[in-house]
């Protein structure tokens, strides 16, 4: 197939490859603007740009998909089909209704659950035990289109958004273009989604990080794998953050002091009162400091029970 291929982050990668590796033809790759990063706010490439000038293939970098001027651009390209995998922009009714074969959409969780943005994070939050991808016929809707095709993916005990974003993206390359030859051989069946089970997730902001001390310490170790790597749990520590990178849940039946104590200080773990249970951490790191151990963490800074955290 000619293919139009729309995608931003590393999540899209693996598709676009995989679709090259197949030998579709990729007409052209469409991925949000080049952003500043950094101190020195160097203009960055996408990912999704850095996979495409490998291959020599043409990228197109629009700020806003639905003008005029994209639209037409888009449509000088001729494509059988767009492929989208995370590209970060509403796509209008004129580019939806282009392709011979529509567009189709890699979405990282088994719809109708999960619509919007950040649902690998919110998976690992919210504790499910199995998630997946959905190739999806797009419409105007917010991930509402037909699916396509499915396929689970158990998550494990120690998942992390980090972890769990790298598998879903083989899992939603391979089952692209699974996709796309049961397509292009009119061999696929349309399922509508139940519109009473959908859920939407939000996205993912910094300050969700910020660990509240009085949820139950299960909630917040979940919370500290999904936000990992990205944008990390925190708390602070005489003023200063502490980046929490890993931890695991202890009940204790004994009487529960302040939520946000610590509790215990043992030789490579810090346990901290909770509004349930205790939170044993095991990989932190202090502002402006690298992560590490609690092992480590402790030889530099250390620390004694009875001490508060948080703000």
């Amino acid at each position: 197939m000619r293919i139009i291929f729309m995608g931003t982050p590393d999540f899209a990668v693996g598709a676009l490859e995989a679709l090259i590796q197949k030998g579709h033809e990729i007409a052209l790759v469409v991925t949000q603007p080049d952003k500043p990063k950094g101190r020195g706010k160097a203009m960055q490439r996408t990912p999704v740009k850095e996979a495409a000038l490998a291959h020599g293939i043409e990228v197109y970098q629009p700020r806003r998909v639905r003008e005029a001027e994209c639209v037409e651009y888009l449509r000088g390209q001729d494509a059988d089909i767009i492929v989208v995998a995370a590209f970060g922009q509403i796509l209008p009714k004129e580019i939806l209704e282009m392709p011979r074969y529509g567009c189709v959409n890699v979405h990282a969780s088994l719809l109708p659950k999960y619509r919007g943005a950040a649902p690998i994070q919110w998976a690992v939050i919210n504790g499910e035990q199995v998630t997946g991808v959905t190739i999806m016929q797009m419409d105007e809707g917010l991930d509402t289109g037909d699916m396509l095709l499915k396929e689970e993916v158990a998550l494990h005990k120690d998942e992390t958004g980090g972890s769990l974003f790298g598998r879903l993206a083989q899992t939603g390359a391979a089952l692209c273009v699974e996709a796309l030859e049961l397509i292009a051989r009119g061999a696929i069946q349309p399922v509508p989604q139940n519109q009473e089970e959908a859920t939407y997730t939000k996205m993912i902001k910094k300050q969700m990080g910020e660990v509240d001390w009085g949820k139950p310490a299960r909630e917040l170790e979940r919370l500290v794998r999904g936000l990992n790597p990205w944008p990390s749990a925190y708390t602070y520590l005489d003023g200063r953050t502490l980046k929490i990178w890993q931890a695991s849940v202890r009940q204790e039946n004994g009487p529960a002091q302040e939520p946000g104590t610590i509790v215990s200080v043992a030789k490579d773990s810090i346990g901290v009162q909770c509004g349930q249970g205790v939170l044993v951490l095991k990989e932190i790191q202090m502002e402006g400091k690298k992560r590490m151990g609690a092992d480590a963490f402790l030889r530099g800074f250390p620390l004694e029970a009875g001490k508060r955290l948080g703000k």
